[in-house]
């Protein structure tokens, strides 16, 4: 076990050298959109809705907030970091010159993009707390959530990767698929607000579940359906990393 990790453990730390020379300003971009969203949203709309599904519309939306900031940040760094490490870069390339494998690649890539995406996650954790939104102390557990949900959405984003030939080709992929699900995975409003069959897809989404674990757990409460929820990411994980590995297989050997 140790020697199957020690392969992706060297991308992923090849990868966290290289973002802390330039951490500062991925820490805005990175949190700087969801806390407008939980300062905007959350105070404006929140004067108008006081309550949501029985919880201070503060505390619903930052509930919400913590995990799509997860899907946000993990997509990116799935597509267009990975992309430009593969294609403008040609950084694989040079790891393939070494022992690594493109397996060693395709899973150090998966877990740099889940440790980034529970970085915004913490950071607006931090910033709930400050707000009175969020006070349970198993609201501690919310960034485990956001590791596993980092690792399902790194899995749902990088088969897509191999197929790219510029920067244009992903915004197909956001437009068609990620403000969607941004949008109906019950971040603003629950899901059973929505109508029956859109509620049933939005079932299907990773982003459901993700919330669904973190939701509970920001007001001091045990979810349900735990292992429905976690067996759903993980089942994005697993089987985007081992799709992702026989795309990139064909890509990088090429």
């Amino acid at each position: 076990m140790t020697n199957m990790l020690k392969g992706p453990f060297a991308v992923w730390r090849r990868n966290a050298k290289v973002w802390t020379k330039l951490m500062r300003v991925s820490m805005v971009i990175q949190f700087g959109e969801p806390l407008i969203y939980l300062l905007g949203l959350g105070y404006g709309l929140g004067q108008f809705v006081p309550a949501m599904d029985g919880l201070p519309y503060l505390t619903f939306l930052a509930s919400g907030l913590v995990m799509s900031s997860v899907m946000n940040t993990a997509t990116f760094e799935g597509m267009y970091s990975c992309y430009t490490r593969m294609d403008p870069q040609k950084t694989h390339q040079a790891m393939l010159a070494t022992p690594l494998r493109v397996r060693d690649v395709v899973i150090g890539e998966q877990l740099w993009a889940a440790t980034k995406g529970c970085i915004p996650c913490i950071a607006l954790l931090l910033v709930a707390f400050g707000l009175g939104a969020v006070s349970a102390a198993t609201a501690l557990l919310v960034p485990f959530v956001g590791l596993l949900a980092g690792l399902a959405f790194a899995g749902f984003c990088m088969p897509i990767v191999p197929f790219a030939r510029s920067y244009d080709y992903f915004s197909y992929f956001y437009t068609l698929v990620i403000i969607p699900m941004f949008m109906f995975s019950g971040v603003f409003y629950p899901l059973e607000s929505l109508p029956e069959f859109v509620s049933v897809l939005a079932q299907l989404l990773p982003l459901s579940h993700a919330v669904a674990l973190a939701r509970p757990l920001v007001i001091g409460e045990w979810p349900t359906d735990v292992l429905i929820h976690m067996s759903v990411l993980m089942a994005y994980a697993i089987a985007g990393g081992w799709l992702s590995i026989r795309l990139f297989k064909r890509r990088l050997m090429d």
